[in-house]
């Protein structure tokens, strides 16, 4: 193989806290080559230190947050891309694009931006997208994780098409192929062995609908004596979430344990997963369910419904009904083989369908595109770029590769 030298790419997010784009940007850093690619990552110094002990040590960090009239940080973000000569700045969320694309452009940098998610919270005067537009014009590649974020992308904020390409999210398949022993963590965190345990992995947030999974509970709380709610997260809606949590008389059944890192104990001591959205891009945390191999109980919007077949390998419900939730997590605690069947055909859907290495060789195959023509090859928008199996911008003997043979 001819010597090269690996292509700089810097990741940039504003954001503060560690939810699914920050897991998403976490793939791509962990499951990269670092042969071919020198990843830098710049992001807020607290996020920073949440996501210090999953880095890999080859990538470069620049704790630094941009922020609008912050000529300081704007000049250390340019400096900086310009010291280490990135090509290749990619963006993740439209905040963080705003202001980061702009200036890599003005850098010399081409530019890719990841939205992740469909923009709900939008309303009144930040419903209008003229301004994502304009900015847009410094964006080179938009990165849509589900056909439904493309279609938002393209249909709703009216970005060009020629931009969009769909690569789906994807998640490290290996850490599911032994789970850790469920008899002996339920012991440990003296819960009742015969508790049917429902799992709510999110932030905190409006956006993920605690509140309607609450109200559910409340309904049913009196036919189903065994049900218990562990929610794992944090986030700004934790005062009001404890209070509606008291207001209901649900302190028995509710437990809220904080930010869990790893997941996968506590998937391990689930019976069901349950994601009552609002909004979703491709949800991570769905993903990462079902190849635990939990029946997931979901609200059908997005690229939810792009992973969840309602009936066959999870339950698909329409978004803020609680007692839809109420009815499907009843019927769920009283029929375990119910449970066992949709997460078995959870975990096989997922292990066929979720590994990283297609969304690494396909992000991969765009930098390297935007880098040696100024953009990328032309393909539908809704449609994943064409695959040569040959090919691999993965690290070595990666995770999702490796898992899908033990599927």
């Amino acid at each position: 193989m001819a010597e090269f030298s690996p292509l700089p790419v810097l990741h940039y997010i504003g954001s503060l806290t560690r939810g699914g784009a920050e897991e998403h940007l976490l793939t791509l850093l962990q499951g990269m080559d670092p042969r071919r690619f020198e990843l830098h990552l710049a992001c807020a110094p607290e996020l920073m230190a949440r996501l210090e002990a999953d880095l890999p040590p080859s990538v470069r960090r620049l704790p630094l947050r941009l922020r609008p009239g912050d000529w300081r940080s704007a000049a250390a973000f340019c400096q900086y891309l310009r010291r280490h000569r990135i090509a290749v700045a990619h963006s993740h969320l439209f905040f963080s694009s705003r202001l980061a694309s702009p200036l890599a452009r003005w850098c010399g940098a081409r530019t890719v931006e990841t939205p992740h998610v469909r923009e709900s919270w939008r309303r009144g005067w930040r419903s209008w997208y003229a301004p994502d537009r304009l900015l847009g014009r410094a964006v080179d590649v938009y990165i849509a994780v589900s056909r439904a974020n493309a279609t938002y992308l393209i249909e709703e904020k009216r970005l060009p098409a020629h931009k969009v390409r769909v690569v789906p999210n994807g998640i490290a398949l290996r850490r599911f192929l032994k789970l850790p022993d469920r008899e002996r963590l339920r012991r440990e965190h003296g819960w009742d062995p015969q508790a049917c345990i429902v799992l709510s992995a999110a932030r905190l947030e409006p956006q993920k609908g605690h509140a309607v999974l609450l109200e559910a509970l409340a309904q049913i709380r009196a036919v189903c004596p065994r049900l218990r709610l562990v929610c794992a997260g944090e986030g700004s809606c934790r005062p009001a979430l404890a209070g509606l949590t008291a207001r209901l008389g649900l302190e028995n059944q509710v437990q809220w344990v904080g930010y869990q890192n790893p997941i996968e104990p506590w998937l391990a001591m689930a019976d069901v997963f349950v994601l009552p959205s609002f909004y979703e891009g491709l949800p991570l945390a769905a993903m990462e369910a079902m190849a635990a191999g939990l029946a997931v109980v979901a609200s059908a919007v997005d690229g939810t419904r792009e992973l969840i077949e309602s009936g066959r390998n999870g339950w698909l419900l329409p978004p803020g009904n609680a007692g839809e939730f109420a009815q499907a997590l009843q019927s769920l605690y009283r029929d375990a083989e119910l449970r066992r069947r949709l997460g078995r055909e959870a975990r096989a859907w997922a292990f066929l369908n979720c590994g990283a290495d297609r969304q690494l060789r396909a992000t991969g195959r765009i930098y390297l595109q935007l880098s040696r023509n100024g953009r990328p090859e032309a393909t539908s928008a809704v449609t994943m770029p064409a695959e040569r199996e040959t090919e691999s911008w993965a690290a070595p003997a990666t995770a999702s590769s490796r898992a899908r043979r033990w599927a």
